[in-house]
């Protein structure tokens, strides 16, 4: 009989990593029945949906609390579905305010949960150690200094490597790109990653278009996620001078000479993939004001995270203007020195996350294991 697994994950970068993690289950065992929170990818990959996924698409502390009716009501979706359909084993991605709230009711039906890319709880909210002590089965680790952490708060972790740095590479030659997208090889690309979601789009929207205006004889590529799509930008006033690609930044971002990019998974691409990157974020206010009190990190992207020092711009909130993303972007264009040192330290930063075997592989070796240990049990329980 084949088994059944709740899998969720509630945005973009979860996406690819279910996915990966699904692929290589099947490459084990033929038997298993995926069914949850499912955005694109994962649906593609055979996946049914028990929820609308793309409503859980929203960032910020203040900003969550007029969507919250409408997740409550997808989150209920989702339980109802689990309790229904009994899965084996639930696999859930990133996304830790829904997803933690999954766990609990899961661990309570008697459903083993693995947690793949851990909730950044070493940042803010230490508080959810006890309950990712108390409601899951493995924790599957994609930084290295977050092994140690856990281990030491008594959360049954492993490290499995970035996916990313394994799997992360163009498609095309930068030639064939630059051909595809009808752009000029004698004049540099400027890539514009806003964000996953409409609503951090939005926000970083205006001061990506003044920076464009402010850098005259570059040409900008626009990326899109493909749970935004193209379409949502067409009521974006975009100059036409900036070209829309969607679902295809590991191309973008290898065959650009700076990304501009929303702090996020995006940052960490253009990091593996040796791309000079100017990180951003912008939120309400008040969520601003609120998550400096709550958050205690020496700096707010992974990949200076990482790597224990600057090695990215950050402008955060008030710093994200035109002007000062136009001045970053310069500097990197038309300064070899500051160019090389980035590189470098980029490349330190890919050389930490990369790891002997394949993370998907080792991460669904883990959770067959789970799975036929639980198998085990059940049988011993009937004889």
């Amino acid at each position: 009989m084949g088994r059944k697994i709740l899998i969720s994950a509630g945005e973009a970068s979860g996406d690819f990593y279910a996915t990966g993690l699904i692929a290589a289950l099947r490459r084990r065992r033929g038997d298993l029945d995926f069914f949850g929170c499912a955005q694109p990818e994962m649906r593609a990959a055979g996946v049914r949906p028990a929820m609308d996924a793309e409503k859980l698409g929203v960032v910020g502390l203040v900003e969550v609390v007029k969507h919250l009716p409408a997740i409550y009501g997808e989150y209920r979706k989702l339980l109802r579905a689990a309790r229904e359909e009994k899965p084996d084993l639930a696999i859930l991605t990133d996304s830790p305010d829904f997803n933690l709230r999954v766990a609990r009711h899961l661990r309570e039906m008697g459903v083993p949960v693995v947690y793949l890319v851990a909730p950044q709880v070493w940042a803010w909210r230490q508080g959810r150690v006890k309950q990712m002590r108390r409601d899951l089965r493995q924790l599957l680790c994609i930084f290295p200094f977050e092994l140690p952490w856990f281990e030491a708060r008594s959360v049954r972790t492993q490290y499995i490597g970035h996916p990313m740095a394994r799997h992360i590479a163009p498609t095309v030659s930068r030639e064939a790109w630059f051909a595809e997208q009808s752009l000029d090889l004698s004049k540099p690309v400027v890539a514009l990653l806003p964000g996953s979601r409409r609503g951090e789009i939005t926000r970083h929207l205006p001061a990506l278009l003044d920076a464009v205006a402010r850098l005259p004889g570059v040409q900008f590529v626009l990326g899109t996620p493909p749970s935004v799509g193209a379409a949502f930008f067409a009521n974006q006033s975009l100059p036409p001078s900036i070209n829309l690609i969607e679902g295809r930044t590991w191309d973008l971002l290898a065959h650009c000479e700076v990304a501009l990019a929303a702090s996020g998974t995006v940052t960490m691409e253009a990091a593996l993939l040796g791309t000079p990157v100017v990180s951003y974020y912008r939120v309400a206010g008040l969520s601003w004001w609120i998550g400096r009190l709550l958050v205690d990190v020496p700096f707010y992207t992974m990949v200076n995270l990482v790597a224990g020092k600057r090695v990215i711009p950050e402008l955060m909130q008030d710093e994200m203007t035109g002007e000062r993303l136009a001045s970053e972007t310069l500097r990197l264009l038309q300064g070899d020195r500051e160019r090389d040192d980035m590189k470098r330290g980029l490349g330190e930063v890919a050389s930490a996350l990369r790891s002997d075997h394949d993370p998907f592989e080792t991460a669904a070796r883990i959770v067959d294991e789970i799975l036929e240990e639980n198998y085990a049990i059940a049988a011993d329980s009937v004889t």
